[in-house]
């Protein structure tokens, strides 16, 4: 096991009905002014929105809003909030939606006290020194960024999509956590949603770091619930314990605590980036379609933790015949997804002929030469993963 330092101070307020106490919390965590970040019309035709506005009037607290945050969330949005922020004079972000809501907040939340462009902390030309306060009301179990001090942003102009990592800065002071807020979702953005935590998970737990039992068991147990309570929520929508449970699984898959002591890769995620950056797809289905390609390419050239989440997440009985035991192990893994309704290759996903050459190239370009820890992945070894995933 190696090093670590495990921070996360936010205050997780988690059940029926707790949207009705964000103005205390705003409150108790000393703010004056928020910016409401959201994204589409359902936190509108819901009541959502109106129920946290009543709540932050009934402590006196002054907001403005932002919304009209897209999926795969953009840079232009970071501007305009920026902007907003500083001419209102906010001094908390509270973004109530899911993943590219917050992850909008976020990049905001560091921007308005730099001086200089938002995006330099993105590219590692700058680093976040300081960040207005973020708070978040959850309404999509997938990202995890309700946890977690990440945010991944697409600067339009050159289609990048990159990720920042700010732990001691950008996780929430508290998050809002009511599974009934997740009872309408679409089936689609429920099976992304969990797609999405499961890889979250997948990436720390595909290591080479030896002597990782706690963390490995972590994730095995973690993910073993999120299929669990999937199949649960797939025949009954309303069943307030899978939702529940999904929910936390979604923050406990990403703030950090499975991946402590390891190594993590995230090659899968960064090639992910690059299709929906390019083809704008979801994120969590862009997932299924690259992860069971990546672990074939693996299941050949490092299949130890391949067949090991196999026979431990999918009961593949063990074998010597370790790249076997993985194989079989995916074939379960992408069963899965399709039972999901989720997509497992690109076709599926609606992109009949990728540009794999431009996904490779913009990768490296954005990533540098060799990409991920499992096994570092030259561009060649990209575009082979690419076309596995045809």
């Amino acid at each position: 096991m190696n090093n670590f330092v495990f921070y996360s101070p936010t205050e997780f307020v988690f059940g029926k009905a707790t949207e009705t106490r964000v103005g205390a919390l705003v409150q108790k965590y000393g703010a004056r002014k928020v910016m409401i970040v959201y994204g589409g019309g359902s936190v509108v035709r819901s009541g959502l929105l109106d129920r946290v506005k009543q709540s932050l009037q009934e402590f006196d607290i002054e907001y403005c809003e932002l919304g009209g945050i897209q999926p795969n969330p953009v840079d232009t949005k970071v501007y305009e909030g920026i902007d907003i922020c500083r001419r209102e004079q906010v001094d908390m972000l509270l973004p109530v939606g899911g993943g590219s809501v917050i992850d909008t907040a976020k990049a905001i939340a560091a921007g308005v006290p730099y001086e200089g462009d938002f995006w330099d902390f993105f590219i590692g030309k700058a680093k976040v020194t300081k960040a207005l306060k973020v708070a978040v009301v959850l309404t999509i179990p997938a990202a995890g960024s309700e946890g977690s001090g990440n945010s991944v942003i697409t600067k339009v102009a050159t289609l990048q999509k990159l990720s920042l990592r700010v732990p001691e800065l950008l996780r929430p002071v508290f998050s809002i956590m009511n599974p009934e807020l997740t009872y309408t979702l679409p089936p689609f953005q429920t099976a992304c949603g969990i797609a999405d935590m499961m890889v979250h998970i997948m990436e720390r737990y595909f290591t080479n770091t030896q002597d990782v039992e706690i963390s490995d068991r972590i994730c095995e147990g973690t993910l073993l619930a999120i299929i669990k309570e999937a199949y649960c929520v797939k025949q009954n929508p309303g069943d307030y314990g899978a939702r529940a449970n999904i929910m936390w699984c979604g923050t406990i898959a990403h703030n950090g605590i499975c991946g402590v002591g390891c190594e993590e890769d995230w090659a899968s995620h960064f090639l992910e980036h690059e299709v929906s950056a390019i083809y704008n797809v979801t994120h969590g289905a862009g997932l299924t379609v690259i992860v069971p390609a990546w672990m074939t390419f693996m299941a050949e050239h490092n299949p130890r933790k391949i067949a090991q989440f196999a026979n431990r997440i999918f009961n593949v009985p063990e074998s010597d015949d370790l790249e076997e035991m993985a194989l079989t192990g995916i074939s379960r893994l992408k069963h899965f997804f399709r039972y999901m309704g989720l997509p497992v290759n690109f076709k599926e996903l609606g992109i009949d002929h990728p540009d794999i050459d431009r996904l490779a190239d913009n990768l490296h370009r954005n990533k540098g030469e060799l990409v991920g820890n499992y096994v570092k992945l030259t561009k060649e070894n990209s575009k082979e993963i690419y076309r596995l995933a045809l």
